[in-house]
């Protein structure tokens, strides 16, 4: 084990003897030693509770050597519990647990001190998964081999897995291109051998086991080498393009242009883009990355005219080379701006000024920092003298580096890229969409190395956690959120010295399903006064939402449900009458829950018998309880027989009781009593023990108010319990004598006295009063309207619709007179030009009129009672054709026209062929009718065969044309 933390860590913090557990005597001192290995020496600290421990007051911090020793002078029966000894270096760290127990002597003999109180627990002490040590992040060459380490603890061991950017390794290497294995002491490691470029990224271990899970993240950045870098270009310059293969591509000035080139295989292959000839560098203007389709893209923003020529995509692995080429041609507005702008650099804090010249001096001109309008103020000056147009920046920051235009009415642009020099070398993308659940990475260049760098989330100071990565590697600085959620969209900043960059997070959620109800349910009740419930999770469950099983129960003739149980992992629960709120039949049921909703209920087959059955432990000693059931602020009375006297002691919970005060504690012979004066409703529930050499026994103390609420149709009972079961009382409603009719039964039960009310009417509000000869006790009931339930749906829903139709979302609530409360993504809904609000009888309906896609949303319908969730997702989708996909083949020299029908008549449609978007050309016009949207070629030829698309943010329909030279 040691030589496999030494391989895998270096210098890093290694434990080379662990504590042993040490038993210490009150008032002497205590020496908790753990000895640690690393290079450089590590720093350690001694830490109880989560605090760390100065040597002050008892407490002495010493070294000898390699071991660091924690001694506890004069010590105290509060001593007692874990402590932890914590290491770290800057390349890792460690920690190990020591335990301090107290003894006594007795007659010459140590015996363990035994504690009645609750154990402390320690920050060990959970059994869910735990990263002691997380992997480190790493920087290799490439060609190089890189591992991950990481100790994990858990209970039962845990199940580790790792993954890449959000994928199972299994899905994107080959089985000979890494290795996972685990060591004991909870060491974990995965090994990535001869790193190749695509093998960068964030690489996460989830450790699970059937108390929970957690996870840890890591980054691998592989660096091409210089002398390796040239022959791995020259590599895929063998393969030649063929000029038949090179696809045209035309852009209009200052588009974006987007190349997309789909290669498959495992080994992952590399990627470079090339423009005649010379290895693109990611940039400013030029964005190379791996879109959520697979594809590799190039996208070159804010195109100008000296971007015209070859692209091509170089793709090998170790099983072959490929390429594909695209020749693009930016094309300029028939309207030319006489002088262009031309590039600036500028330092930080100083003024940049942008100056070009339009063609005719009546011309406004719009200025853009890329998709951002400017505005004249205090930060942008701009003038318009004549034909020239200036753009003065002032107090030039990190942020202002990026790409300006100047736009005049027709549409013709000049462009014209700002470079910032200053100790941010690489800023911060403006803004960076990711899905919940993937990572989001930013990564920065500062001009020197070891600079003082911190970065920001929403104004607040981040630090490392398990899913939050802070690394430097030199002067290159990088974080990383590792799978995140909704919540984590926010503005990230990057400080390094004055200067600062900034990019704001946009988590955007997938689309988001309540859970599956469980299966395989089973009601074991041949066991006595409890029964065993047991389920399974849906075998398609979804495991990327945690989830919860709730289980509720019903007592015959009732119809409220209330929970009784929820656990996340559990998939059976036991049931015992002691639980139950009174004697009766009940029902079980059993749903699962999660954020976006829940499963519908399965009830259980069998109805079930519960009660509350006082237990009598039988021991050698005859037993005497009473059952103490007593309203607030009275006395409880407790008494217990023994068959022969001796000394005992009385526990409330655990805390030992001592007669005075509230407490009246007595023996008299083998009689042992408890009063507890003016009984607290913080004391409802308590466990009331007594302990005697030999003997012990527990009774329950019930405070109950004597105030009722009930609603109106539910069962009303009202008991109390006499000190003899021959005693006659007498039942009183508001100062008249109660009788016994339909629908309310007076009851007599050895010491039990009740009045059941079957059905709960508004007359039956009042005042009752049990009365005996010497004593007398009140009950207030006050009968309300039961809440307002949602009887349809029952279960949350999913509505699709597509843009431009009304949509109706319907409740059904219990009662007519109900009242709802609508809300959108958690904001008040009120009726307006497209919102209806309609209430007829029991049923409340929300009606979207020409619903748009701003309407996609979740939906609540909510009661004082209840609440169901409707999840609204509205999108564009093509009403012609109706299938996603057509097969057309064409004569050549016939106009050819692709036509397709969209649901929202001015939703934005790009064409695509053959992956790349088309632009208006004299031999291919783009029409806009309406809804209709056309393509037309007006003379086709063979070389316009191809995969025609048309394509909405949300749908899209493909033409498989096929152009013949032929008649068909």
């Amino acid at each position: 084990g040691r030589a496999f933390q030494m391989d895998v860590f270096g210098g890093a913090p290694r434990v080379l003897g662990y504590p042993r557990p040490l038993v210490a005597q009150p008032g002497t001192d205590a020496t908790l030693r753990c000895q640690i290995g690393g290079d450089p020496r590590p720093d350690v600290v001694w830490e109880r509770k989560n605090v760390q421990i100065s040597s002050e007051g008892r407490y002495r911090l010493s070294e000898e050597g390699k071991a660091y020793l924690l001694t506890i002078t004069a010590v105290t029966a509060e001593d007692a519990g874990q402590y932890i000894c914590k290491a770290r270096n800057k390349v890792g760290e460690t920690c190990a647990a020591a335990t301090l127990k107290n003894g006594t002597h007795l007659n010459g003999e140590q015996k363990a001190v035994k504690v009645l109180e609750k154990p402390e627990e320690d920050e060990l002490s959970s059994e869910r998964p735990r990263f002691l040590i997380k992997p480190l992040s790493l920087r290799v060459d490439r060609g190089e081999d890189a591992a991950f380490s990481c100790k994990i603890w858990g209970t039962p061991t845990p199940e580790v897995e790792w993954e890449k950017d959000g994928k199972k390794l299994g899905d994107i290497f080959e089985n000979s291109h890494f290795s996972v294995n685990s060591q004991e002491g909870g060491w974990f490691q995965l090994k990535v051998y001869r790193t190749r470029m695509p093998d960068k990224g964030v690489y996460t271990c989830k450790a699970v086991n059937c108390n929970g899970e957690a996870l840890a993240g890591a980054v691998l950045l592989v660096e091409l080498v210089p002398e390796r870098e040239d022959s791995l270009l020259s590599a895929k310059d063998d393969l030649p393009v063929s000029p038949s293969k090179v696809k045209k591509f035309a852009v209009a000035e200052g588009k974006h242009a987007k190349f997309r080139c789909l290669v498959t295989g495992k080994p992952k292959p590399e990627i470079v883009w090339k423009k005649d000839g010379v290895a693109l560098d990611p940039g400013r203007r030029h964005l190379v990355f791996e879109d959520r389709e697979g594809y590799y893209t190039l996208k070159v923003l804010y195109c100008k005219s000296q971007d015209t020529g070859l692209y091509v995509c170089a793709a090998s692995n170790a099983l072959g080379n490929t390429l594909s080429a695209v020749h693009l041609t930016v094309k300029g507005a028939s309207v030319r701006f006489r002088r262009q702008l031309k590039d600036v650099e500028v330092s930080e804090r100083d003024v940049a000024v942008l100056e070009c010249e339009v063609p005719d001096e009546s011309l406004p001109a719009a200025w853009y920092l890329e998709d951002q309008r400017l505005m004249p103020g205090q930060k942008y000056g701009m003038e318009e003298k004549g034909n020239r147009r200036r753009l003065t920046i002032r107090d030039v920051g990190t942020d202002d580096d990026g790409v300006y235009l100047c736009e005049m009415p027709d549409g013709a642009k000049s462009i014209a890229e700002l470079t910032v020099k200053g100790t941010i070398v690489k800023k911060l993308p403006r803004k960076l969409e990711v899905l919940e659940g993937e990572n989001a990475a930013f990564c920065v260049e500062v001009e020197h190395e070891d600079m003082e760098v911190h970065w920001f989330k929403d104004g607040l100071k981040l630090h490392e956690t398990h899913h939050t990565i802070l690394k430097s590697f030199g002067k290159t600085h990088m974080l990383v959120f590792v799978n995140v959620s909704h919540q984590d969209s926010g503005v990230v900043t990057f400080v390094a010295g004055r200067s600062t960059t900034t990019s704001r997070l946009k988590v955007k959620a997938t689309r988001h399903c309540p859970p599956i109800c469980p299966g395989n349910i089973k009601m074991d009740v041949d066991r006595p006064n409890s029964a065993l419930l047991t389920w399974s999770p849906a075998p398609n469950s979804q495991t990327t939402t945690r989830s919860m099983f709730v289980v509720e129960r019903q007592e015959v003739g009732s119809l409220e449900w209330q929970r009784c149980f929820a656990s996340e992992s559990a998939t059976s629960a036991e049931v015992s009458g002691d639980s139950m709120p009174c004697e009766g039949d009940y029902r079980f049921r059993v749903c699962s829950i999660n954020k976006y909703g829940r499963s519908g209920h399965v009830e259980f087959p069998n109805v079930v018998h519960l009660g509350k059955h006082w237990r009598r432990i039988q021991l050698m000693y005859a037993l005497c309880k009473t059952r103490n059931q007593v309203t607030q602020g009275e006395e409880a009375h407790f008494s217990i027989e023994l068959s022969i006297p001796m000394a005992g002691t009385w526990f409330l919970n655990s805390s030992q009781l001592q007669n005075g005060g509230r407490f009246s504690v007595r023996q008299s012979d083998a009689r042992h009593t408890l009063v507890i004066q003016e009984t607290r409703a913080a004391e409802d529930g308590a466990e009331i023990t007594f302990i005697a050499n030999g003997v012990r026994d527990s009774a329950l103390l019930n405070c109950f108010p004597t105030d009722k609420r009930v609603d109106r149709g539910e069962t009303i009972v009202l008991y109390c319990e006499l000190s003899h079961r021959f005693a006659d009382v007498s039942w009183f409603k508001d100062g008249e004598e109660l009788r016994a009719m339909d629908g309310l039964n007076i009851q007599s039960d050895a010491n039990m006295r009740r009045v059941v009310i079957h059905e709960a009417e508004e007359g039956h509000s009042g005042v009752y009063t049990c009365k005996t000869a010497q004593d007398a006790i009140e009950f207030k009931v006050e009968v309300a309207e039961p809440p307002v339930m949602i009887v349809e749906p029952k279960d949350d829903i999913v509505v699709d619709s597509i843009i431009s139709q009304d949509v109706h979302l319907q409740c059904e609530l219990s009662r007519s007179n109900g009242r709802v409360r609508w809300s959108k993504d958690g904001h008040d809904v009120e009726e307006g030009d497209n919102i209806q609000l309609v209430a007829e009888g029991p049923y409340r309906r929300l009606t979207v009129l020409s619903c748009t896609a701003e309407d996609s949303g979740e939906y609540v319908c909510e009661t004082d009672g209840d609440s169901v969730f409707f999840q609204l997702n509205i999108t564009v989708c093509f009403t012609y054709p109706t299938e996603p996909e057509v097969q057309l083949t064409h004569t050549a020299s016939e106009r050819l026209e692709l036509c397709c029908e969209i649901s929202k008549a001015d939703a934005t449609v790009v064409w695509y062929r053959d992956g790349l978007e088309v632009e208006e050309t004299s031999n291919l016009v783009l029409e806009v009718d309406g809804a209709k949207r056309r393509l037309v070629i007006p003379v086709p030829t063979p070389d316009d065969t191809g995969e025609y698309v048309c394509d909405t943010e949300d749908d899209s329909v493909a033409f498989q044309v096929t152009i013949t030279g032929r008649s068909v």
